[in-house]
């Protein structure tokens, strides 16, 4: 048999992604969300019916003949790691819809949604969004794009295919070659983009229609299932139900579950199996995530499908894990196989706490393209011993010692011990902001310690002191210098050019006013102990920062990002100078 196409919806944050669902469902699903952006993945279903009744007008005229059950929309959240439900092997993911905001063109989580689509090599349609909030666009009452845009005013129609115009252009630069739907030659090698409004509908009818078209052309193998086969699917949340007790809501790509299997799962405690009870599904248009009173109850489900499983047992079992029938008597070994994966951890890094094993995969990737380890992943509150763990890491990297908490608690024990030993634990309930929290936080530390280290560490410099400008002969001695290159600091010790010592600098004014560095083509007044203006130094005197051969080395290979090009012409001259020093004395 043919199972329905299994589309994601992806893109940046506010792009319009839920929004344009909604469009379709008819419903709210977005308000309902943290922040108004979708957390957890929901499914919804959209049955040929309403398909051929939205492309009606479109399907005849392009005497086209759509013959797959319906499409299976899967939402995702903003961040691209969650954008594809992971199977083994791959992505669940048949097709892809890449929302993009038409009015501010791509942005980071378009391109990172680009990188995972590249790599897992699924097709995708873009949707520019948004183009209701382009100045003139006057609504039409109609579902389609090309019947909307005829009655589009000339400017409004030009300023619109500029906007398309630059789109191409950034896609390109990302490696795919597209135009709009209507202009594409080969639809193999080029991305469709089709104009469309969440807000008005229009658009929605090419849309639907390319999806299903192309789901029906080029994935009908794909598509083909043996509905005896046991069924394997994603569990995406656990809820308890009223009447119902704990259930599962899952995503079936695969086979067909019946009333009375016994099915296995993930729990923390290794796998564990339960026998279902009852399949109920939602209602045409309606959501997993809504209330039971707009679902329904089944004997049995075929992929592809959302679905909700009850049963007792389901108690331990973790959002994230596969689900799988025990007819396939393999069940174990491919849960076992998927949860050392999904936990597999480096030997040294941050530590990640969150709510399901979808969000420690989701999290886990993201943080693996930072090049960040994760010494230490698990599902539940953070606890005392977390702390502690991630105090042990401080002083070998404090960039690991901290710890992540996606969408979970933190115990009242565990946050007296992060105040006590000052180990950060960055929580939150949307992951592109834990994500972002997270990257704050490093550029932070990194900021501190530069900080730190360019207060230890003697920089390059080269002085000239001003022609009758002593101040004061000693005691100490006051003269005006200009900084000719490099930086000059009070305690740094100068020489001159002959490698004699001079002295240590004591203080740097700007009329009257305390420095802490002096910087080239600044002049300013200097203070020296020890040192007898007309003796050790003059006017026109040349001089410049003593720095050891090891410091100098150390400049040169751990921190020359801290250095300028003239700062290192300037600092080979003195590690010759030192060199040249040495062997004459």
């Amino acid at each position: 048999m043919i199972r329905q196409p299994i589309i994601t919806v992806m893109g940046h944050v506010d792009h319009g992604k839920t929004s344009l669902l909604d469009r379709i469902r008819s419903s709210t699903i977005a308000s309902k969300e943290a922040g108004g952006i979708t957390q957890h993945i929901g499914a919804s279903e959209v049955p040929l019916d309403v398909v051929t009744k939205i492309c009606g007008p479109l399907l005849k005229k392009m005497n086209a003949n759509i013959t797959i059950p319906g499409l299976l929309f899967i939402d995702t959240p903003g961040h691209e790691a969650f954008t594809n439900l992971r199977k083994r092997g791959g992505s669940i993911s048949d097709l892809a819809i890449l929302v993009v905001d038409i009015t501010k063109n791509l942005e980071p989580q378009t391109y990172e949604a680009m990188n995972i689509l590249k790599e897992y090599k699924t097709p995708f349609i873009v949707a520019a969004n948004k183009i209701d909030l382009m100045t003139g666009w006057r609504k039409q009452d109609t579902y389609s794009f090309i019947e909307s845009l005829s009655k589009q005013a000339p400017n409004v129609q030009e300023e619109l295919e500029s906007k398309l115009y630059m789109l191409v252009g950034k896609l390109s630069e990302a490696g795919f070659s597209s135009e709009r739907f209507d202009r594409v030659t080969d639809i193999t090698k080029e991305v469709s983009i089709i104009p469309v409004s969440a807000k008005t509908g229009e658009g929605i009818a090419e849309l639907l229609m390319y999806v299903a078209g192309l789901s029906q052309r080029f994935l009908e193998k794909r598509l083909e299932i043996d509905k005896e086969e046991p069924g394997i699917g994603s569990i995406i949340e656990k809820k308890e139900e009223k009447g119902l007790g704990i259930t599962l809501d899952v995503i079936l790509y695969n086979g067909t579950l019946n009333v009375n299997d016994t099915v296995a799962f993930a729990t923390s405690a290794g796998v564990a199996t339960a026998k279902i009870r009852a399949l109920i599904r939602p209602r045409p248009l309606r959501e997993l995530r809504e209330s039971s009173s707009k679902l329904y109850y089944v004997d049995f489900v075929s992929a592809a499908a959302g679905v909700k499983v009850s049963g007792s047992g389901f108690d331990d079992a973790l959002p994230g894990s596969l689900i799988i029938s025990t007819r396939n008597p393999n069940y174990e070994n491919e849960i076992s196989s998927e949860l050392a994966e999904v936990f597999a951890s480096d030997k040294a890094g941050i530590i990640l706490k969150a709510d399901t094993i979808g969000s420690i995969e989701a999290i886990s990737k993201l943080l693996k393209s930072t090049n960040t380890g994760i010494s230490k992943k698990s599902i539940g509150k953070v606890t005392k011993r977390d702390v502690l763990d991630a105090f042990s890491m401080r002083a070998t990297d404090p960039h690991n010692a901290v710890i992540l908490a996606f969408n979970t608690q933190i115990e009242d024990d565990a946050l007296a011990e992060s105040q006590a030993t000052g180990i950060e634990i960055i929580k939150a309930d949307i992951i592109y902001k834990l994500i972002d929290d997270y990257k704050l936080w490093i550029d932070d530390q990194k900021k501190r310690e530069k900080e730190l280290l360019e207060r230890s560490l003697v920089f390059p410099g080269k002085i000239k002191i001003l022609p009758n400008s002593c101040f004061r002969v000693s005691h100490p001695a006051v003269f005006g210098i200009e900084v000719a290159a490099g930086r000059i600091k009070p305690s740094y010790l100068l020489m001159k050019e002959d490698g004699d010592m001079v002295g240590r600098v004591k203080e740097i004014q700007d009329n009257g006013i305390g420095k802490q560095e002096a910087k080239k083509g600044e002049s300013v007044a200097m203070s020296m102990e020890d040192v007898t203006f007309g003796r050790q130094i003059k006017d026109n005197d040349v001089l410049y920062t003593f720095i050891s051969s090891e410091d100098i080395r150390n400049l040169k290979y751990k921190h020359a990002d801290m250095l300028t090009e003239e700062d290192k012409d300037l600092l080979e001259k003195l590690y010759e100078m030192n060199s040249k020093n040495r062997i004459e004395k």
